[in-house]
């Protein structure tokens, strides 16, 4: 079993003949995903790898069946995008795109939650479920390996590098998500960890978080009191100076609020082991499976 996407998806590229869209369509493609439609409007009847280009989401639903989307669609144009997938109800919807307005973020990040719908991101790498061999993202696919270990992290390249250090210690993923770096994001560390912790597949888990707000301290007090499955974490940005952002729009300590010893703390207070580095991961993952 895997969270959120798996062998049955059915993937839609929105945005699939821009430079992005059609680079990383064919990274996925190479990897095994199945992209059965793009879209892009006014670009009805083009290919793009041998993958059907249509006008609207609704008719690459109608016409293939599209059960999730992916979107590099440009920032001013991504919220739209969102909505149209969220519209034709496609689940998971991943938002690669950086720099999205806040006020489309918050609005379409309400609509997905209005009809239950997972959207990732924005400015996420993705999610990728290596059993399936279904990459809906922009992750190099080689170091991640199938497993029972479910991956969720806040930092795109913190993902890759932890993911290649499990792979190494031949410690498997069943599914890695990228959460995503802005102060709003759809799928939260909570929600991940309900997902990991009811999937009977996954027998333990990784957090990987960094400074700025407080998700990750409510995943660990979640935990604490909810959740039985094994899991280990690590907090990038403790020697991330007080209000500067750090690399993402979300990574900015205000006050004692979202500090790197905040978070570490809540999760050892949950019985949560806490890597000082991201090679720690995996020796600590040894260490509880």
């Amino acid at each position: 079993m895997a969270v959120l996407i798996d062998k049955n998806s059915r993937v839609l590229v929105q945005g699939i003949t821009g430079s992005q869209g059609t680079f990383h369509t064919k990274a996925m493609l190479d990897y095994g995903t199945n992209i059965v439609a793009g879209m892009t409007p006014g670009k009805l009847g083009e290919e793009v790898y041998g993958v059907p280009v249509y006008d609207s989401v609704k008719q690459a639903k109608r016409e293939m069946d599209v059960t999730a989307s992916i979107i590099f669609v440009p920032a001013p144009f991504a919220g739209d995008a969102a909505l149209e997938a969220i519209a034709a109800d496609l689940n998971p919807v991943v938002v690669i795109t950086e720099h999205v307005p806040v006020q489309d973020e918050m609005r379409v990040i309400h609509v997905a939650r209005a009809k239950g719908i997972s959207m990732i991101g924005p400015n996420t790498p993705g999610i990728i479920t290596p059993g399936a061999k279904q990459k809906v993202g922009i992750m190099p696919g080689h170091v991640f390996a199938d497993g029972k270990v479910g991956l969720m992290s806040r930092s795109g390249t913190l993902t890759y590098e932890i993911a290649a250090g499990m792979t190494n210690a031949n410690i498997g993923i069943s599914t890695a998500i990228g959460l995503g770096g802005d102060p709003c994001v759809g799928l939260t560390t909570i929600e991940a960890v309900k997902m990991f912790s009811e999937d009977k597949d996954t027998k333990a888990m990784v957090l990987v978080g960094e400074i700025g707000g407080d998700a990750e301290e409510k995943a660990a007090a979640y935990m604490k009191d909810h959740v039985d499955k094994p899991a280990v974490a690590f907090i990038a940005g403790r020697t991330a100076p007080p209000g500067k952002r750090m690399g993402h729009a979300g990574a900015i300590i205000s006050g004692s609020t979202g500090t790197a010893a905040a978070k570490i703390a809540a999760f050892k207070d949950a019985g949560i082991p806490v890597g000082d580095k991201p090679s720690d991961v995996a020796r600590l993952l040894e260490e509880i499976l």
